[in-house]
């Protein structure tokens, strides 16, 4: 069911990964490999250069992806996901960003900006934290709080008024400071904005009420955009950690001369973790699927019902992915435990992708408002 890249290219992928880890982001051959496949483009639209894939088809992709490279799959879901937002640029703003061939949008989905209305535009004042890929990002999109003359302007049901801004690299302070445990080769850095004006025209709302390129998938909530993609990575990893633990364990299992129980045992265990992820997998993939061409026959109009279904199956996946390497890493021995293993790499990379908001405690509650962006 894996759409998956060549094996020449996940040969080369997994290649560069020890050296990608080290150097705390993705090699300049992983990168030409994105680039030659315009993977960073998934959701663009044919007319600016991009692939214009549907989401089921892209979500197959980037579980592939993610299953070749923890950090690989997921720069390229965090990049291709904000680059999905040049259907909601105004056309001179997408046009300025996107001529750039190799363009990437890194971006914070934190709301730690205001941005106070003068006359012609704003100015941005903020510091957001995790913008995976900055080292290789053309641009940064962030989300501001909306003040005018020192106050804070309100929505219609008095909620505060955010808005998204998108900015040149060459306008913010990038700050080195992803330190994490695992996704080290994803340069989630930090970003800052000191009293940056910015024209009227780069800020922007991701809703659907507000796309302005006319394909489908800019009239797909985001919320549910978002935690599809994500889930997908969660998928992947634990697919690569799951093909890991085969062979090591058959490894561990003729080297230290295991009984039939304890080789029983680890097998079973590898089998049963399989077999539920598979069929969570699929459960997850037909969803997508159905919700998605429902939604096309419907006119591209989404019922909140089947999104909130959605929604409830893409968190059991990434639930179910991390609970199938937590049941298969003790049988890993010490081998699990060496950083420069493979099994512990992709140990390391599911644990710190848990902690995206979308899937913390707080993330579940997260309304759609709150969300915005990723």
């Amino acid at each position: 069911m894996l759409s998956k890249p060549s094996l020449r290219q996940v040969d080369k992928i997994r290649m560069d990964t020890a050296a990608a880890e080290k150097a705390g982001s993705l090699t300049l051959e992983q990168l030409e490999i994105i680039y030659e496949q315009n993977w960073f483009n998934i959701f663009v639209p044919r007319h600016l250069g991009g692939l214009e894939m549907s989401l089921p088809k892209a979500v197959l992709l980037l579980e592939s992806l993610a299953w070749a490279n923890g950090s690989f799959g997921w720069v390229v879901t965090l990049y291709s996901g904000a680059n999905w937002f040049a259907g909601f640029l105004e056309e001179s703003v997408r046009n300025r960003f996107f001529s750039n061939s190799k363009v990437c949008f890194a971006g914070s989905g934190a709301t730690t900006g205001i941005a106070e209305m003068v006359n012609g535009g704003y100015i941005i004042d903020g510091q957001w934290r995790y913008a995976s890929g900055s080292k290789h990002a053309t641009a940064f999109t962030a989300n501001c709080v909306i003040r005018k003359d020192g106050m804070i302007l309100k929505e219609s049901d008095g909620t505060p008024a955010i808005r998204s801004f998108i900015f040149d690299r060459n306008e913010l302070k990038i700050t080195d400071d992803w330190n994490c445990v695992g996704m080290k080769a994803t340069s989630s850095h930090s970003f800052e904005a000191d009293h940056l004006f910015v024209e009227s025209d780069r800020s922007f709302l991701i809703d659907p009420a507000h796309a302005i390129l006319p394909e489908s998938i800019y009239r797909f909530p985001f919320l549910q955009f978002a935690e599809a993609t994500l889930a997908a990575n969660f998928s992947g990893m634990s697919l690569h950690f799951a093909n890991e633990c085969r062979a090591l364990y058959e490894e561990r299992i003729i080297k230290h001369g295991y009984s039939a129980i304890k080789a029983g045992e680890m097998l079973e265990m590898l089998g049963r973790m399989s077999s539920i992820l598979d069929g969570k997998r699929k459960f997850f993939h037909d969803t997508l699927e159905r919700v998605w061409e429902k939604g096309l026959v419907q006119g591209e109009i989404w019922n909140d019902t089947e999104l909130e279904e959605l929604s409830v199956i893409s968190k059991s996946l990434v639930k179910m992915a991390i609970k199938s390497v937590d049941e298969l890493y003790p049988y890993t021995g010490m081998t699990g435990a060496d950083q420069s293993s493979v099994v512990n790499r992709i140990w390391r990379d599911i644990h710190t992708a848990s902690q995206h908001q979308l899937f913390t405690f707080n993330g579940i509650k997260m309304g759609k408002k709150q969300l915005n962006q990723s």
